[in-house]
């Protein structure tokens, strides 16, 4: 969501923004967008490494399994 939602219509109409006039001149500015973006990007490959960690774990203890090394 935070990839796509700041270059949406749904960031410009937002209520804390509407509340509090400063804040919206902030959260329209292009530069804070593209850092919500990055954010988001970050986030995305962050969970996709920690996935890849569970699967190369489950996949070792399959193997271990298998070959009668583990526990049972």
């Amino acid at each position: 969501m935070l990839i796509v939602l700041p270059w949406s219509g749904f960031w410009e109409r937002n209520y804390f923004a509407a509340a509090w006039p400063p804040l919206q001149s902030v959260l329209t500015n292009n530069f804070v967008r593209g850092a919500v973006t990055g954010l988001g990007l970050v986030n995305l490959c962050a969970g996709f490494a920690d996935l890849a960690r569970v699967f190369a774990a489950r996949e070792r203890q399959d193997v271990s399994l298998r070959d009668g090394s583990g526990r049972t």
